[in-house]
């Protein structure tokens, strides 16, 4: 099983992470999180990186659904997105598979609603 679900892009990075963003927003996510990889490694390590993008997904009904089912599911959350480009004007947007991230939890409830949560995720993907 993939721990991932991701597509490839042809285009700007910046597009692709608004194109990304709206993806995700119209399945009900907000990005609640940008962690800048590329000017992290810049800044702190001096290292020149490719343009990589992290976006913390959430849905805050899912969110706190999720929460009241199992209290240390926040170790998961948001779910994470990567807008990455791989070549010039290639971008590869991947999300994590939020069914393969619950493996390790028994409780059925959760693994159901991480399955609502992956389709909804797989159905942002593909729009790309």
């Amino acid at each position: 099983m993939s721990y991932f679900l991701a597509k490839t892009l042809t285009g700007s990075f910046e597009d692709a992470v608004q194109w990304t963003t709206e993806a995700l927003a119209r399945e009900g996510f907000g990005v609640i999180t940008q962690i800048d990889v590329k000017e992290t490694f810049r800044k702190k390590l001096d290292i020149d990186f490719r343009n990589y993008r992290i976006l913390g997904a959430c849905n805050p009904s899912y969110a706190h659904e999720a929460i009241q089912i199992e209290d240390k599911i926040g170790t998961m959350l948001p779910c994470n997105v990567v807008v990455q480009e791989t070549a010039a004007d290639v971008i590869e947007v991947a999300a994590v598979d939020p069914v393969a991230s619950m493996m390790a939890i028994d409780n059925p409830r959760l693994k159901a609603m991480a399955g609502h949560i992956r389709d909804k995720l797989r159905r942002a993907i593909e729009s790309l």
